[in-house]
């Protein structure tokens, strides 16, 4: 393994957001995943189930964007010489699709929710709708942000498989930019 990339790493703040951020996501995805199974249509703990997963997304939204200013504000570590050209633009695009994956799944959960006849309660506290009762709306919203929770599981995926083929096949010091030791 190359350890010279060990000075080359992401600063603290956002490794410790990266690795806090994508064990949440993780979480909150089964959650979502889980909702109809922990509290079934009809049963009298649905709302609150639900408003846990709105609270905890919105949340995780906040987060998400603070990530992303951080790193707006902050250069990443340059990518290892062993990366070819195609390699590293697939990273960018990668990592491109995920920030913008992390950014529509929060907000379309958030704007369905409001228009719908439930709204959102930020841990038991209604929070004003941003519009009436739209099950059209609503139902758009909704369906996007479950097809991107799907997209945004398997973007997750792909980026844990490459850092791991970067970690055990090309052993390139890659995955210690983001380590938590240090």
């Amino acid at each position: 393994m190359n350890f010279s990339l060990y000075n080359n790493r992401y600063d603290r703040v956002a490794r410790y957001l990266h690795a806090l951020i994508g064990l949440a996501l993780a979480a909150q995805i089964v959650f979502g995943v889980l909702l109809d199974d922990l509290a079934p249509k009809g049963t009298p703990g649905r709302a609150s189930v639900i408003n846990l997963h709105k609270s905890l997304g919105l949340v995780l939204g906040l987060l998400i964007v603070l990530r992303l200013l951080w790193r707006l504000g902050h250069r990443p570590p340059t990518w290892p010489v062993s990366m070819s050209g195609a390699q590293r633009a697939a990273a960018q695009w990668g990592h491109r699709a995920l920030y913008a994956a992390m950014l529509v799944l929060p907000a379309s959960g958030a704007i369905g929710s409001n228009f719908s006849k439930h709204g959102v309660k930020f841990f038991g506290l209604a929070l004003a709708p941003l519009g009436p009762d739209l099950p059209g709306v609503y139902k758009f919203f909704n369906t996007v942000h479950e097809l991107t929770a799907w997209l945004l599981a398997a973007l997750i995926a792909g980026h844990v498989l490459m850092a791991l083929k970067h970690a055990f096949i090309d052993r390139d010091g890659l995955l210690a930019r983001m380590s938590l030791r240090g």
